[in-house]
């Protein structure tokens, strides 16, 4: 397979998934919606009474809009899109047309991370408008984030859900079933990856907690959402890696080994 063939593959994964209108709705309004309410709500507690509540911008509105976007809202649009990635050709019945063709399974596969990551990124892009266009109109004076921050805010927010939309399409694609691949996904990032993170007796092995790994890139302080475990940058980047790796590879080959 060579370059133009791959392009064109997966362009036409990626039109798939942005015809997926229901989706990529829910995508939107998982990664906009709470940025929305968060600096409607903010904006109209400090509008009624400034001693006690701060502006809904500034640099307390950049870290809150972070948490929201890289580590709570995104990461389930993310789970959303890679799961009908990794398993709608399967789910809609068209894999064993598309196999007919003489395509390469892997190729097939390899095709779809690309695709969604497109999506993925597309929509974490326009919630990150969102929250810098809050940060400074809403800042009422406060300090805002440098240049440097923001740009390191985006590439944060791209790692993080760029990574979830990976694991999930590696995920979908071994289950074959977008319920179960967002059910055990939602499920870890939600709530089993921030209770196995808070129990000190498990020690070192919380290293190996993805959300954790991420969280140490993270530009502004997260801790209470993961980051508790301390880890180097290389070790971060490895368990990164071998959660991508792993799932990946599983993808790769339930869909190089599954029945048409």
């Amino acid at each position: 397979m060579n370059a133009t063939i791959a392009a064109q593959m997966t362009a036409a994964d990626f039109l798939k998934l942005r015809k997926k209108r229901g989706s990529v709705i829910w995508a939107l309004v998982l990664a906009l919606a709470p940025l929305l309410i968060y600096f409607i709500v903010s904006a109209a507690q400090h509008s009624s009474n400034p001693a006690q509540h701060a502006p809904a911008g500034g640099i307390n509105g950049f870290t809150d809009g972070i948490r929201i976007i890289a580590l709570f809202f995104g990461p389930l649009a993310a789970i959303l899109i890679g799961a009908e990635g990794g398993a709608g050709d399967a789910a809609s019945g068209v894999f064993r047309d598309l196999v007919v063709t003489g395509r390469s399974r892997l190729a097939l596969f390899a095709t779809r991370v690309p695709a969604a990551l497109a999506l993925v990124w597309i929509v974490t892009a326009f919630a990150y408008a969102l929250l810098v266009l809050g940060t400074f109109a809403f800042a009422d004076g406060t300090p805002t984030p440098s240049a440097s921050t923001i740009l390191n805010g985006l590439g944060f927010s791209l790692l993080s859900t760029g990574v979830v939309a990976a694991v999930a399409v590696g995920l979908a694609a071994l289950t074959t079933s977008r319920p179960a691949a967002l059910t055990v996904l939602i499920g870890w990032q939600l709530v089993a990856s921030p209770v196995l993170a808070s129990i000190n007796s498990l020690g070192s092995s919380r290293k190996l907690i993805l959300s954790e790994a991420i969280v140490h890139f993270s530009p502004v302080h997260v801790n209470d959402r993961g980051g508790t475990v301390a880890m180097s940058q290389g070790l971060a980047v490895l368990v990164i890696a071998v959660w991508l790796l792993v799932f990946l590879a599983l993808g790769a080959w339930r869909t190089r080994t599954m029945d048409a």
